[in-house]
């Protein structure tokens, strides 16, 4: 027969937090967590109040002990990365410094899901509560993630409810052409008194330098050191620039006074990301919403000389652009079309310079276009500009005649004709409420017809220019009182474009003149 074993119950001690058990009852080593998402003035008095409230409400328990009342204040409870009175609470749980955190609700704590989750059930693991007062929810009881769950779900849901409407309002706003724009570190503008955008004249004059020197050739790395050279700010107040802030300056619109919306567009809720918008979401162009810095005729000279410089490749190969030299980018090999490129031979003690065709620098590519010596190539363009000079009798009234052609019809009525369809469509959309197929129709139209105003406005800015050069060349010839010479200032002013040929040097005006010169 069996002997019975002897068994001796030992009841739990349950332990809270990082306690342990002691001969003296110890208390319950309570904090307090409290946030508000936004900064509006009854809502800081919210924020106080909570503070106050469980300040009170901990000290007034004689079995808890007060350890701190952890608050944030204008933070959003979509993510916790940011919210450091919370991720400070945290890290003191592990350090074994609370047993229990009471806050007002579920979504005060989070209204992420996943964050809820992921911090409750690590706080349960270290056996510490979250007693959530709305919803009467402790976490370390047995019905406490069911509901804690279903009830995180539900803040969930608010918070992406309460973003939609906000995107709404936002697009509402677009469609009425109110428009928002950070000017922290917009270069040029600051607001007023009423949030207007309004012109700081000194960094104006920036902008306007970076303009002005782009259209005369300088590149991106010229441009940014001679900015710093100079000692001038960008728009964050650095002293140091970079290529990126010169093309976003020469590309915004709203340099020209104008405002495209919804270039950005969220793309989750909850973790706040935001993504280009390519297409996803609508965009608006609202044209003359504050004072402009530069003309429209000069940013769209602007786009195509971008444009130009972009498209310097042969055969898919890109070429960077350089300012480096006057002729940089502007002379052109007869037989392939590919650019030329400056040079420095080594023959003996003698380091000639020449002009030669990229692609007969670069392996596996084959040209027969010839080199020219530098000396040649500046005398040729000497020579194109002083046979205007001699022909100035019979090349001025030809480039009179060009002015008179090049004129044409006004593209005012065209434009007038554009804007009142716009405006139609974009009534339209006001009317068009919730319904995405027409608001995705209305917009296509109102994209397609601002591409065709886009078109005209640039095709006239171009016409400008060509008059402009014209004149310009007009003015030279007229001014000339001898042979000129070469220099890089008379061909970044003058000169287009220069094709070498295996028997001649054609130079290409700015104004559209070509004359050929004898190799």
């Amino acid at each position: 027969m069996a002997m019975a074993q002897n068994i001796t119950f030992i009841p739990a001690v349950k332990t809270v937090g990082t306690q342990k058990p002691a001969e003296e009852k110890q208390k319950v080593r309570v904090a307090a967590y409290c946030r508000v998402s936004t900064e509006f003035e009854e809502q800081e008095s919210s924020y106080e109040t909570q503070v106050a409230h469980y300040t009170s409400y901990i000290n007034g328990n004689p079995e808890w002990e007060m350890v701190e009342v952890y608050a944030d204040n204008g933070i959003s409870g979509t993510r916790t990365a940011k919210r450091e009175a919370f991720n400070r609470m945290i890290a003191d749980c592990e350090a074994g410094r609370i047993d229990m955190i009471i806050t007002k609700s579920i979504s005060r704590f989070s209204r992420n899901t996943v964050d809820c989750l992921k911090y409750t059930r690590k706080l349960k693991e270290m056996n510490i509560a979250v007693f959530f007062e709305k919803e009467n929810i402790n976490t370390l009881d047995a019905k406490g993630e069911v509901l804690m769950t279903i009830m995180a779900a539900l803040a969930q849901q608010e918070s992406e409810s309460l973003s939609a409407n906000v995107r709404l309002g936002i697009q509402f706003r677009n469609q009425q052409g109110k428009v928002q724009v950070n000017h922290n570190w917009f270069l040029g503008y600051t607001k007023d008194e009423n949030g207007k955008l309004i012109i700081v004249p000194e960094e104006a004059e920036v902008v306007r330098r970076i303009y002005r020197e782009y259209l005369e050739g300088a590149s991106f790395v010229k441009i940014r050191r001679g900015l710093e050279a100079d000692g001038i700010l960008n728009g964050a107040k650095h002293a140091r620039w970079h290529e990126t802030n010169i093309r976003q300056i020469l590309t915004n619109e709203k340099y020209i006074g104008d405002a495209l919306l919804q270039k950005t567009y969220t793309v989750s809720v909850l973790d706040k990301k935001r993504s280009m918008n390519d297409g996803a979401m609508p965009k608006y162009y609202v044209e003359g919403c504050h004072e402009a810095i530069i003309d429209k005729e000069t940013f769209l000279l602007v786009q195509e000389e971008l444009a130009r410089r972009s498209a310097l490749y042969k055969g898919g190969k890109k070429r960077m652009y350089s300012s480096k030299y006057a002729l940089s980018g502007n002379v052109a090999c007869g037989h392939c079309g590919n650019i030329y490129r400056r040079v420095t031979w080594y023959v003996g003690d003698t380091k000639p310079v020449v002009w030669r065709c990229v692609s007969r620098l670069t392996p596996g590519e084959e040209c027969v276009g010839r080199s020219v010596p530098e000396e040649e190539l500046h005398a040729a363009i000497a020579s194109a500009v002083n046979m205007t000079y001699a022909n100035r009798d019979d090349i001025i009234p030809v480039l009179k005649e060009n002015i008179e052609s090049v004129v044409g019809c006004d593209v005012d009525e065209e434009i007038e004709v554009i804007d009142n369809m716009i405006r139609k469509s974009q009534m339209d959309l006001l009317d068009a409420g919730k319904d995405e197929a027409r608001i995705q129709e209305i917009g296509e139209r109102i994209v397609s017809l601002r591409e065709r105003r886009q078109d005209v406005l640039t095709q006239a800015a171009l016409k400008k220019d060509k008059i402009d050069r014209i004149k310009a060349m007009i003015r030279f010839i007229e001014e000339q009182t001898g042979e000129a010479e070469y220099s890089d200032a008379l061909v970044r002013s003058m000169i287009g474009r220069v094709a070498i040929h295996d028997d001649r040097i054609t130079v290409e005006f700015k104004s559209g003149l070509a004359i050929d010169v004898d190799a």
